[in-house]
C-alpha cells in the first residue's frame, strides 16, 4: 500500500470520526434539552435526571474522544519517507546515491559514473531512517 493510499485512509478515518463525534454532541445536547423541558413541566420529574445525566455523560465521553482521536491523528499524519537509489560502478567500484525515481529495481544498469564513464548498476534502495531525538530526562 502506497503512502499515499494511506495518508488517504487516515484522513477518511478521521472525518468519519468527527462526524461521528458531532453527532454524539447534537444528540446529548437534545438530550439536555429535553431534561430542561422535563424539568419546567415536572420539577420533581425522574425523567429530567436521566434526560440531563445522560446529555452530560455522552458530552463528557465526546469531547474525550475528540481530544485522544485528534492527539492520535497528528501522530499518524507523518511526511512520507524518503526513498534513496544506491548506484554502484562495477570497474572502478564508486557508490552513487540518488532520490528513488519510477522504474528503479536492483540491478538495473542505470547511469553513467562519472569517475570512469562506465554503466552504472543500481545495488539497494530503501527508506531513509530519521532517528528520533530522545528526550533528556534530568537525573534526580
Amino acid at each position: 500500500m502506497s503512502n499515499v493510499s494511506r495518508s488517504n485512509g487516515n484522513k477518511n478515518a478521521a472525518n468519519f470520526i468527527q462526524i461521528l463525534i458531532v453527532a454524539v454532541f447534537v444528540l446529548a445536547a437534545i438530550s439536555i434539552a429535553s431534561a430542561v423541558g422535563a424539568f419546567y413541566q415536572d420539577p420533581q420529574s425522574l425523567e429530567a435526571y436521566y434526560f440531563f445525566a445522560v446529555g452530560l455523560i455522552a458530552m463528557c465521553l465526546a469531547g474525550y474522544i475528540l481530544f485522544q482521536s485528534r492527539k492520535r491523528m497528528a501522530k499518524l499524519n507523518t511526511e512520507p519517507a524518503k526513498i534513496i537509489t544506491t548506484i554502484n560502478c562495477p570497474t572502478c567500484n564508486q557508490k552513487i546515491t540518488r532520490d528513488f525515481q519510477r522504474g528503479d529495481y536492483i540491478f538495473k544498469d542505470d547511469e553513467k559514473c562519472p569517475k570512469c564513464q562506465g554503466t552504472g548498476m543500481i545495488v539497494a534502495i530503501y527508506r531513509e531512517v530519521k532517528e528520533k531525538e530522545k528526550e533528556k530526562s534530568p537525573n534526580i
